[in-house]
């Protein structure tokens, strides 16, 4: 150190370590050790410039020599605790962190830090205090005001998070999580045009930020452009190829697209198994169930939409009516909040657990301890948690009702299922053995503050109205283009599009001038945005005819429509997303709905709208003879579900034995 004194090559080091010059920074920081080993101040910033660039290793050496020159440096005890929990040391990671508190108590950073490593471990309410502390400390940590505005959004706290993440930007202006979590906030109440202004902040504010860039692409998705939705997934996987959310998102992009095949879709889920299942293959355990063909079943369902979701209506009834002899339920829920829907399934199942605050890890552990035998993933790829099943937690896993597919994943043995979803021909594109339900693959459960079924509009009208409910995601310009052929074959026909994301000025718009560039005029559609559930039951009092979209069908969508008095027109595609519709129209008694083609789609669909009186038959019987129809028989689906896992049961038995 010749041309200046240690004291200043330190103080240009830190210079460049918070300018992110990080390598002229470790180049004078052993420049300094060169000529003395016994500076601290050295041995710090090299901790903290390895534990910024994620050398893990090196940076808890460099630290752990700072500590023994200063043991009483609070910011090299929580620097440690960073650089434990990046190698997923918890336990340590935490103890360092509270040592720097204990020797500094309210140092800001190291509240945010703890806040951190409390919710890897589950501990939501503990890491919510920690980072409010933080702000009491701090009431410009940019950081904890971003990670309290994540935690709430993901508790449901919407306005609060919203506040919190917009305290952040004001403390960092161009700070891209702020961003992507009011992104993620407009998504959750449909304000697609916000959210999309948000994301792309956050894009733009941090290079490779992939998950704003996933988030970006779900968004795009939303509104069924899927062609750009695509682009950003892409960048995202190419920035974390190894995280399985992203991978996830990508497959369920997949599902909406026109013309994808079950052999490609085969082929990108067992992608996503061989990337983030395989490599836990070795956390399996050995299962020390009993192996008795006779006892009652142990069977656990996973979820976080086990309420007012599809899959509360789709499953809310089989809790109902199994027998606890012959089957004993336990439902892990990851829901943050209850509603009236979850709380009748926990009044119903045998076991409720709320594991929103248990890591996947932890999870594991008390399906084993609850002695599972049967466990169902009620979610696939729409949930961050298949890493779950990959574990193999118990001998015997099964997808059903919240995916529509293959998972890819090994770990996984069945997929239930009907005939009509998974067809002999298709079963080769199963990772999982399928096991099929003699009538539709789900129960539904109408709600019960559903409007009456009021006349035929056409009768008062003196035209049909025809309607789509259905997700944006699946309303793409091919079957905007069907609908567009359907109006006009029917001249004087209305029609109303309804979904959250149309209230959206710029949604709107572009929905708007899709059917005004086929040709319909703008005086015959009708856009609705978001709404609450009665209200939007209410609207198909105005619908003649419901239109159901391709390649993904209405699943939910087309039952309310039928319990309303609605016919649903489907036309059934190869994937197991398509073909929602035809299981439910079939199983309430209406082939004859269900079409060939497109072409033969547009035929059933004029020939419709013009017999008046079928269409007022209809809507006079239709609910009645739904709610007697397998679809909605709670007893007999219960019946049916628990003799095939009987039979699933004592297979495995067999094997054991």
């Amino acid at each position: 150190m010749t041309r200046m004194s240690i004291s200043q090559a330190a103080a240009m080091a830190r210079q460049y370590s918070t300018s992110g010059r990080l390598l002229d920074a470790i180049a004078i920081c052993r420049s300094i050790l060169a000529a003395d080993p016994q500076q601290f101040e050295a041995y710090r910033i090299l901790g903290t410039v390895a534990c910024m660039g994620g050398a893990a290793e090196m940076a808890e050496g460099y630290l752990q020599q700072a500590i023994a020159l200063n043991p009483q440096s609070a910011e090299c005890h929580d620097n440690l605790g960073v650089v434990f929990q990046a190698q997923g040391r918890l336990d340590a990671a935490e103890a360092a962190v509270r040592r720097a508190l204990a020797i500094q108590p309210g140092y800001a950073d190291a509240e945010n830090d703890l806040a951190n490593i409390l919710l890897g471990t589950g501990r939501i309410q503990e890491a919510e205090a920690a980072y409010r502390r933080a702000i009491a400390a701090d009431p410009r940590h940019a950081d904890a005001h971003s990670n309290l505005a994540m935690l709430l959004l993901e508790r449901g706290d919407c306005e609060e998070a919203e506040a919190e993440a917009r305290l952040s930007l004001e403390a960092r202006p161009g700070f891209s999580q702020p961003d992507n979590t009011l992104g993620n906030i407009y998504c959750s109440r449909g304000k697609f045009d916000e959210a999309e202004a948000a994301y792309r902040r956050a894009v733009a504010a941090q290079e490779g930020f992939a998950e704003a860039e996933s988030n970006l692409a779900t968004m795009l998705q939303a509104q069924g452009r899927h062609a750009e939705a695509k682009v950003h997934y892409f960048r995202a996987m190419e920035q974390k190829p190894f995280a399985p959310g992203l991978h996830s998102n990508y497959l369920s992009c997949l599902q909406h697209t026109s013309g994808v095949t079950p052999a490609e879709l085969a082929a990108a889920h067992a992608e996503w198994n061989r990337r983030h299942a395989e490599p836990l293959r070795g956390t399996w355990q050995s299962h020390p169930n009993t192996p008795d063909p006779e006892r009652p079943v142990r069977i656990g369902f996973v979820s976080a939409d086990l309420g007012s979701h599809p899959v509360g209506y789709f499953t809310v009834r089989l809790f109902e009516n199994l027998d606890p002899r012959q089957c004993l339920t336990f439902c892990y829920s990851f829901r943050s909040k209850e509603d009236d829907l979850s709380r009748r399934i926990a009044r119903s199942a045998g076991t409720w657990r709320n594991v929103y605050s248990l890591s996947i890890e932890q999870l594991a552990a008390q399906i084993r301890a609850d002695g599972i035998d049967i466990l169902f993933d009620l979610a696939g790829h729409t949930s961050n948690r298949l890493t779950l099943f990959a574990r193999k937690p118990a001998p015997i896993q099964i997808s059903w009702a919240g995916y529509v597919g293959t998972t890819g994943i090994q770990a996984i043995d069945y997929v239930l299922a009907d005939r009509h979803h998974v067809p002999p021909e298709t079963e080769p594109y199963y990772q999982e053995k399928v096991l099929r339900m003699p009538d539709g693959y789900v129960c539904y459960d109408p709600p019960a503050y559903a409007p009456e079924v009021g006349p035929l509009p056409a009768a008062a009208n003196g035209y049909v109205t025809f309607g789509s409910f259905n997700r944006l995601a699946k309303t793409t310009p091919e079957v905007v283009d069907v609908f567009c052929r359907v109006l006009k074959r029917v001249p004087d026909a209305r029609m109303i599009v309804k979904f959250t994301g149309l209230d959206g000025p710029s949604t709107n718009r572009r929905y708007a001038e899709m059917f005004a560039q086929r040709g319909i005029d703008p005086q015959r559609l009708e856009l609705l945005g978001n709404s609450p559930h009665t209200e939007m039951l209410a609207q198909y009092n105005r619908i003649d005819v419901a239109l159901d979209t391709f390649p993904y069908s209405g699943g939910l969508v087309t039952c309310e429509a039928l319990w309303m008095g609605v016919p649903v027109i489907t036309c059934p595609s190869q994937t197991f997303a398509g073909r929602h519709s035809l299981s439910h129209l079939t199983s309430v008694g209406l082939p004859e709905l269900v079409a060939q083609d497109l072409d033969d789609y547009t035929q059933r669909a004029v020939a419709l709208a013009g017999d008046r009186p079928r269409l007022a038959a209809l809507r006079a019987g239709l609910r009645s003879q739904m709610a007697a129809s397998p679809l909605c028989d709670g007893l007999r689906f219960a019946a049916n579900f628990a003799r095939l896992m009987r039979e699933v049961w004592c297979a495995w038995c067999a094997g054991r034995s």
